[in-house]
């Protein structure tokens, strides 16, 4: 009988890479920790709980049934973070490149039936070379499988992928599919077809890094939300974003305690915003100073840079926070900045996040190449998002809210609950010179000095349209308030429309514009 104990110990510890020093060499040679330490230096200390670790390919061909491939590549289990249920699952990149197959798929479909089933968040640490040729369609169907169970679980349970190696084809796919990604420079790669196979069928010469790099998916495409330079960051990351959200979308995000006086005067918010409209600022300035204990988590920071995203707390509760930059195009909304913004929106609306929308921008940026590359399907999108969130809305005009940039900004007719603006405000269809020269044309051409007329004139409309308290007269702005009692009011007003029920008529799903 103790031979049978024995044997059963002797096994259940060969199947652990800790134990097999080839391949924990293989990873710290390349500067990587194995699969097994990137769960435990992720779960809360002794919470990890492997699922499935018996399971084996039955693939005949080509040999593979009698290799032992140990984990067949994919580790998959569940343990807590920061006291909360989390599963994951990770590519072991040491067998077989951590391609995927029948196996790997079954064990991936079971940790994401059980995390769908109890209402828990899903992290993948993707470090995989693909699909696993000798399995053939196989190997399709569990990467086919692995996108279906993804796309299924969105909106229902938060999805967080960290690249962690080079992840080519479907495991980028995979990636794509979640809700947020964390890449890790150097290590981390993300692309559909490595450079060996561009240049046999475009000729061009490329590498690793210029199509896949953390800093073309942080920068360019905007794929990768994080960008951070070890996974030790990368952990830590992903932890604070949980920190953030529901366990699903049934359940409000997590409360903290109030830490930071809830009527806390931000006066400094008078000295951080111009009052001359042409002179930029920061808007992280402007959230840092009104959220809790000036903590701001910032998404995509360095894609899309018009358009600052990210989450804080008010009142210890979770806000996810919109705003414009001055500081980059004038706060001009483009294609990139539509759509960053879009997915957003939609993410909060998921999972029960207030949104705060912060607006100082002149509108959706001009050019042919803006119109070209679909400023008006992309521009939609976010019309589309704030119109079909039903979380509670707050909106702030900090300055300059001109044309379709009102409504893009989660104007009043978008479903905000509530509109406030600073007396920096601006609603208005454009800028007073263009406006002027409009409303104004046949005064100013009639004039003896048309330049001193047009300055006149200009200064008129500043007067009767520049400023928040025509948009308050008509009930479109629901107060003007002074700088110093942003926060105070804000949290009081989350407070108050905290439990709201919209009505929403039946459908299947919306169409948005993609």
């Amino acid at each position: 009988m103790a031979d049978i104990y024995e044997q059963y110990r002797e096994k259940r510890e060969a199947l652990k890479i800790k134990n097999n020093p080839k391949r924990v060499d293989k990873m710290h040679n390349a500067g990587k920790l194995t699969a097994e330490e990137r769960i435990d230096g992720f779960f809360d200390p002794n919470t990890y709980i492997e699922m499935k670790p018996w399971t084996k390919n039955r693939c005949a061909d080509f040999g593979l049934n009698k290799k032992d491939l140990g984990n067949e590549g994919i580790l998959c289990g569940y343990g807590n973070v920061g006291g909360r249920p989390v599963f994951a699952y990770a590519n072991d990149v040491t067998i077989m490149g951590g391609s995927m197959g029948e196996a790997g798929r079954d064990k991936i479909m079971n940790c994401f039936e059980k995390a769908m089933e109890s209402g828990h968040p899903m992290i993948s640490f993707n470090d995989a070379a693909g699909a696993r040729i000798q399995e053939g369609v196989s190997a399709l169907h569990a990467y086919c499988s692995t996108f279906g169970k993804t796309s299924v679980a969105s909106g229902w349970i938060p999805q967080i992928s960290i690249i962690l190696g080079t992840c080519a084809g479907g495991t980028s796919y995979c990636a794509a599919l979640t809700d947020f990604i964390i890449q890790v420079n150097p290590i981390g790669k993300m692309f559909i077809t490595g450079p060996a196979v561009i240049e046999s069928v475009t000729g061009e010469k490329t590498t690793f890094e210029e199509i896949g790099g953390a800093g073309v998916h942080g920068r360019i495409t905007g794929l990768a939300h994080f960008v951070v330079n070890s996974e030790q960051e990368a952990f830590a990351v992903a932890k604070r974003l949980l920190s953030f959200l529901p366990a699903n979308s049934k359940e409000d995000p997590p409360r903290y305690a109030e830490n930071d006086p809830i009527n806390r005067k931000t006066p400094e918010i008078r000295d951080i915003i111009p009052v001359d409209a042409q002179k930029s600022f920061d808007m992280k300035d402007v959230i840092r100073s009104f959220v809790d204990n000036r903590d701001f988590m910032e998404v995509q920071e360095n894609f899309a840079q018009n358009m600052v995203v990210g989450f804080a707390r008010l009142g210890g509760e979770t806000v996810g926070i919109v705003g414009n930059q001055p500081k980059i195009l004038a706060g001009c909304i483009d294609v990139n900045a539509s759509w960053k913004a879009a997915r957003f929106v939609r993410f909060c609306d998921c999972y029960n996040i207030p949104i705060i929308t912060l607006a100082d921008t002149p509108g959706y940026l001009p050019g042919v190449k803006q119109e070209h590359n679909g400023i008006i399907r992309n521009g939609a999108k976010l019309l589309f998002a704030y119109s079909e969130a039903t979380v509670p809305k707050i909106t702030v005009v900090v300055r300059k809210d001109y044309g379709g940039a009102y409504s893009a900004m989660c104007g009043k007719g978008m479903g905000a609950d509530f509109v406030f603006a600073l007396p920096t405000g601006e609603l208005a269809i454009m800028g007073a010179d263009g406006a002027a020269n409009i409303v104004f044309k046949h005064e100013i051409a009639e004039a003896k000095d048309q330049e001193a007329k047009r300055k006149e004139l200009t200064e008129t409309y500043k007067e009767v349209f520049l400023n928040p308290y025509k948009g308050a007269e008509y009930g479109i702005v629901d107060d003007v308030l002074d700088p110093e009692d942003l926060r105070s009011r804000i949290i009081r007003d989350l407070r108050i429309i905290r439990n709201k029920k919209p009505s929403v008529p039946y459908k299947k799903h919306s169409n948005i514009p993609l």
